[in-house]
């Protein structure tokens, strides 16, 4: 075990002040990735502030819309009733993820911010630029199955693995942060970054700032709504391509729709080009194949995940359709056969 600091702040302005007082510090929460990476020995903290005790753990109205609090454990936002009444989908992203265990512990900031499950960036003894910047991907002609095929560089081919951020993308949530020069907010399209050349950096926040909560719009996607999630085996598994769907109607035409997919890329992956080549056409079948086919023909697959093109073209398809028809995908229908 390597040797680290603890501190537990109380205030926001300590536990900012803690961070800022060296880059190897981290904060935990719940700890549920944290915590794995340092028996990895993929993160070495020097100092770890406990951010447990500071007042991030409600779940408030904020501007019409809901603030989540970046300690409120994904459980309790998962079965709060305003969120399941006004954002469901992000209840149902939630509860596709980890176990009861792990969402009980799980904070909705450390979410945001859990790292990737490639394999070679948990293996030490491989080269990967996330986590050993300039020792190149051993992904890109390894074994990348589970890689990305959308946003990929020739530094890094991971993705992000969360499905709440999948959920929260497709709302047009922002982030709520704060830093030595104060509050700020991200929105969540720009929270998550794409890998580039600099793909030790998974978000635009500070190493300095702290995530307050992440705060829901002033709109309610209650009655059009999914969550696919492919997988392969029925729980307890990170997704292969998942789809968080929402829609609204008027009569059979579509009125918005925005949709983001996940374990494809190094973030939430949307296309606005396909959500807007939905907006006044019918809601058929016909209507979403196409949208599908707008987002796979951006597709840069590596050696083992050429599947994943057919994979998301049919679950886009498949999960706009379920949107539309207020029909969210089944807790027991998540599987690869």
């Amino acid at each position: 075990m390597n040797r680290f600091d603890y501190v537990r702040p109380t205030t926001v302005d300590e536990a900012v002040r803690a961070i800022a007082s060296g880059t190897q510090a981290r904060f935990i929460a719940g700890g549920t990735n944290l915590v794995d990476l340092m028996k990895y020995n993929v993160e070495r903290p020097e100092r770890l502030v406990d951010i447990t005790r500071l007042p991030l753990d409600r779940i408030e109205a904020r501007d019409g819309g809901l603030s989540l609090g970046a300690l409120v454990t994904n459980s309790t936002v998962a079965y709060d009733d305003r969120v399941k009444a006004r954002y469901p989908l992000l209840s149902s992203a939630i509860l596709a993820g980890a176990s009861g265990q792990l969402r009980n512990a799980a904070t909705t900031g450390g979410n945001l911010l859990q790292r990737t499950r490639c394999y070679y960036f948990y293996d030490d003894a491989t080269p990967c630029n996330k986590r050993e910047p300039g020792t190149g991907c051993a992904a890109i002609g390894g074994v990348n199955r589970i890689h990305a095929i959308f946003g990929t560089s020739p530094s890094c081919i991971a993705t992000h693995p969360s499905d709440m951020c999948v959920a929260l993308a497709a709302l047009e949530a922002t982030v709520r942060v704060a830093g030595p020069g104060g509050e700020r907010t991200i929105p969540f399209a720009d929270f998550h970054r794409l890998p580039g050349d600099t793909p030790e950096r998974d978000t635009t926040l500070a190493a300095d700032e702290i995530v307050l909560s992440v705060d829901l719009p002033d709109e309610d996607f209650g009655a059009h709504h999914t969550y696919l999630k492919l997988r392969d085996r029925l729980s307890y598994a990170f997704a292969l391509v998942s789809v968080a769907a929402v829609i609204k109607l008027d009569g059979d035409t579509i009125r918005t729709a925005r949709f983001a997919l996940g374990g494809v890329a190094h973030k939430p992956w949307r296309n606005r080009d396909a959500e807007a080549s939905l907006i006044g056409k019918p809601a058929t079948a016909e209507t979403f194949a196409a949208a599908a086919e707008i987002v796979v023909a951006e597709a840069q697959p590596q050696s083992e995940n050429v599947f994943k093109i057919e994979l998301a073209r049919r679950a886009i398809a498949r999960g706009l359709a379920q949107a539309a028809a207020g029909t969210p995908q089944s807790q027991s229908d998540k599987r690869i056969a």
